[in-house]
């Protein structure tokens, strides 16, 4: 296991200092300037877990509210909304400053039998032979700003490779039809209850982004300015983060200085484990 594979585990294992508070460690991770987003849902859905017992989160949805500060821990409070027969629903703060920085809702179901469909995975290449994330970032290293490219070339835990990668600088406008695959191969063996927050937490990575390929954008231009708002997410089948897995991504609609995203998530036998939707600002930046 890498370090940051384990320090991403260790970050998921949030300390409990109350009944329903917890304490999460904010810096780490995707990135070392701020929280990433998809770090707070996963603490977030970790604390809920904790109060839970014998069912596993069906859907969750969240708010980003404020930024998050990488220098100091995040408190997560739980409400303890509804046990029902069937359904569990919890209430999620994350706190930092004395403010909310997230407010999520989760809901935990018994298994139960029942009808199934799904629609087919997209037939799009498969990971053998595609450059992963560093590989990628490596090639245009030299065009980063020197004080950025320590950050820029950081070892990070999940592993990515990039369908049709874009032009970090120079992007054409495309599709909004984005597909990548990604892993840990660091949970093999955890807790399904991990393994939910492990895919919760990668799920946060590249959607945002889709809204800005028709565009011609992205965050390397200087010309817009992006933040999560919102992040949803429904989980369908037994997630094995270890393996490969398939985010094939679109954005339908951007307008208003937003963009609105979807994703679904395949494991590599074609099985749609997990479905995604997000919100995210995409307001130009005006030129001084």
């Amino acid at each position: 296991m890498t370090d940051v594979a384990a320090e991403l585990l260790d970050l998921l294992d949030i300390e409990r200092i109350e009944l329903d508070m917890f304490r999460g460690v904010g810096s780490g991770g995707e990135t070392s300037t701020r929280i990433f987003g998809g770090h707070v849902i996963a603490q977030a859905l970790a604390a809920a877990y904790h109060t839970v017992e014998g069912r596993k989160c069906h859907s969750l949805h969240a708010y980003f509210i404020r930024p998050g500060d990488p220098s100091i821990p995040v408190i997560y409070t739980v409400d303890r909304a509804r046990d029902g027969g069937s359904f569990t629903t919890r209430r999620v703060v994350a706190i930092q400053h004395g403010h909310q920085i997230l407010n999520m809702s989760a809901s935990f179901h018994n298994d139960e039998e029942g009808w199934t469909h799904q629609h087919d995975m997209p037939n799009v290449a498969g990971p053998d032979g595609l450059l992963n994330r560093a590989e990628l970032r490596s090639q245009v290293v030299d065009q980063i700003n020197e004080k950025h490219r320590s950050d820029f070339m950081r070892e990070r835990p999940i592993e990515i490779r990039e369908v049709a990668p874009r032009d970090f600088f120079d992007p054409k406008p495309t599709d909004d039809s984005n597909h990548l695959w990604f892993r840990m191969e660091a949970a093999k063996g955890t807790s399904p209850q991990m393994q939910h927050c492990l895919l919760a937490y990668a799920s946060d990575m590249n959607l945002l982004g889709s809204s800005l390929r028709p565009h011609g954008l992205t965050w390397f231009k200087g010309q817009v300015m992006t933040a999560s708002l919102d992040h949803a997410m429904w989980f369908h089948a037994p997630i094995h983060f270890e393996d490969w897995h398939l985010y094939t991504m679109d954005s339908p609609f951007t307008g208003g200085g937003r963009g609105f995203n979807r994703g679904a998530i395949y494991n590599q036998d074609g099985r749609l484990v997990a479905s995604t939707a997000q919100e995210g600002l995409m307001r130009p930046l005006r030129k001084k």
